[in-house]
């Protein structure tokens, strides 16, 4: 399949709401039906106005952290409409990938035997 890599940048102490807004986005994508996206906190980074934002043991509120997800075309459109009409204001990137799964895959619904 065909789609996109999104990912949003933002800071721990940054809130849509009364909630984190990596939290927010997160929950949002799940809402929406986004089947997947990962979550990740990182040591240090530099913000557009060349800042260093860095988590620290006294105060974790300024870690960056950034939210990954793999969409198609119809979930991207999805996702920032919803996020449109939200009014949040985040930094994200967005490129064009292919995914897909490989390997053997059972469930219940759909059990296949595996191959030889």
């Amino acid at each position: 399949m065909h789609g996109y890599q999104l990912t949003f940048y933002t800071q721990q102490d940054r809130t849509q709401g009364h909630e984190p807004l990596a939290q927010w986005l997160l929950a949002q994508a799940q809402s929406l039906g986004i089947r997947g996206a990962t979550l990740s906190g990182s040591l240090e980074g530099l913000d557009h106005q060349g800042r260093i934002h860095a988590i620290n043991m006294f105060d974790v509120g300024d870690q960056p952290v950034q939210l990954t997800l793999i969409v198609s075309e119809v979930e991207d459109r999805r996702l920032f409409n919803h996020l449109k009409a939200s009014g949040v204001q985040v930094f994200y990137t967005r490129s064009p990938v292919e995914f897909g799964t490989l390997g053997p895959s059972a469930s219940a619904d759909n059990p296949q035997e595996p191959s030889a």
